[in-house]
């Protein structure tokens, strides 16, 4: 996010070699609110602000950049600048500034770090996108069940400026497995001399390095967790999930589902709306667009086949978008509800009776209401309006009130069972349900309708 605010000030201080009031900048707040400053910059100007200060400093101001503006600084760099930054930024971060590179440049880049460096931005690098293993990072602090509470704080103390997080402690045994923790409240509060396998919780709560990230993020969401273990198929830790990264991913996770839901295709990446050109935005509207358009052609079918019904009650015409209304916000509503229950694992798609029911009976008390919405409005635009077939406002009323009751019933059943029907067939819902919803909806609220009105008025 720009924040403009410094930015004549900061191409001042730039421009006259004031390197002090760059440092004292630098170091006067949260990285976070320093990063949105210099956001506002152009990329070199960014840079050159940031190489006033410490290097690991820069990488942490640098870390809480936008990615569009990270990759756009990384641009300016050259292969050295870039290796040292590389260098000092958090392990996890690394990996994402790096997969967000050219492959040929990021090729020279890796080249140029030490092996350590390098061999562990290929392992966390290894693991598939969207799994515990592609978020974590393997900045983490361990301890062995032998040492005493005040040697474990001294370990800590030494290890604390190279790890993203000393809060929690991890205790391993000779083989690395992940068998405890202690917070750095219970190694503080600790007699000095105990031990810390007698300090340590026994309950850890983990996750596979194969689980999905949305899972490990929820798992930390769920328990208040500052970080979430990540184990392998041998129970050897590798790495940790800290909660701001869990934030990140839930907030990518929401940005996903909304997007699925108003049928927007791509990759759902957190890119600067500005920044994203018009036909990448074409392309992952333009395919549900057209085919929903393209299925308007059953209703068009369906109008075409009651033709001679609307034409003998054109009244019939003035409450269609009422019924085409009501249907899609009820359904919406239920397909909501639903999906966010998925989400969050509050139900699987083998609870579909329960749900069923359950919206079954909320359809009936909504029909209820609507259709006396619908009386009112029909009473109060056509009453002594004369209608032709010597029909009556009743008998025509109460077709349009049956019809809308009956699809409020069935646009919420529907709601609820495509995206149930969607998990059981191991399909996201979010995408299967919205644009179904709305077809399934516009074609089922115009067959009821008509329906009615023949079975009712026999026309």
């Amino acid at each position: 996010m720009k924040n403009p605010l410094l930015a004549p000030e900061l191409r001042d201080y730039l421009e006259s070699g004031n390197d002090e009031a760059l440092t004292l900048f630098l170091d006067s707040g949260h990285p976070r609110v320093i990063a949105d400053f210099l956001s506002a910059l152009t990329p070199s100007e960014a840079w050159k602000i940031l190489s006033v200060g410490d290097l690991s400093l820069a990488a942490e101001i640098f870390s809480e950049m936008d990615e569009w503006f990270q990759a756009d600084i990384a641009e300016t760099l050259s292969r050295q600048e870039l290796a040292h930054l590389v260098t000092e930024m958090a392990h996890d971060d690394r990996v994402d500034l790096l997969g967000r590179i050219p492959e040929n440049r990021r090729l020279r880049i890796l080249s140029a770090l030490a092996v350590a460096e390098r061999e562990d931005i290929r392992k966390l690098s290894a693991y598939d996108e969207g799994s515990a293993g592609s978020v974590m990072t393997s900045d983490y602090a361990t301890l062995s069940p032998e040492l005493t509470a005040v040697e474990a704080i001294d370990k800590l103390r030494h290890e604390a400026p190279d790890k993203e997080t000393i809060y929690y402690a991890y205790v391993l045994d000779g083989k690395r497995r992940l068998i405890g923790f202690v917070s750095l409240k219970d190694l503080i509060l600790a007699p000095p001399h105990e031990k810390v396998e007698e300090i340590m919780n026994l309950g850890v709560i983990s996750v596979r390095v194969s689980d999905d990230q949305e899972f490990a993020a929820r798992e930390i969401q769920k328990y208040g967790l500052i970080a979430l273990p990540v184990i392998n198929g041998g129970d050897a830790l590798v790495g940790i999930i800290t909660h701001d990264d869990a934030i990140d991913i839930i907030t990518k996770e929401h940005t996903e589902d909304l997007e699925k839901f108003m049928a927007i295709q791509g990759s759902h990446d957190a890119a600067s709306y500005l920044r994203t050109p018009a036909l990448t935005h074409f392309k992952n509207r333009v395919f549900w667009v057209v085919g929903l358009a393209a299925t308007g052609l059953i209703s068009g079918g369906i109008l075409h086949h009651f033709e001679a019904t609307l034409s003998s009650l054109m009244i019939l015409a003035l409450y269609m978008p009422m019924l085409a209304d009501t249907g899609g916000n009820t359904g919406s509503q239920s397909a909501t509800v639903v999906i966010r229950a998925l989400a969050l694992n509050e139900i699987t798609a083998k609870d579909m009776l329960q749900v069923l029911w359950k919206e079954l009976r909320i359809a009936l008390m909504l029909a209820t209401v609507l259709a006396a919405v619908a009386w009112f409005k029909v009473e109060l635009l056509s009453g002594g309006t004369p209608l032709p077939g010597g029909f009556t406002l009743t008998q025509v009323g109460g077709a349009i009130v049956l019809a809308l009751a009956i699809q409020v019933v069935t646009s919420t059943l529907v709601g609820a069972l495509l995206p149930l029907g969607a998990a059981r067939l191991k399909l996201d819902p979010a995408v299967v349900a919205s644009p179904a919803l709305t077809t399934v909806v516009d074609i089922t609220g115009l067959l009821i309708y008509f329906t009615c009105a023949r079975v009712i008025l026999g026309v």
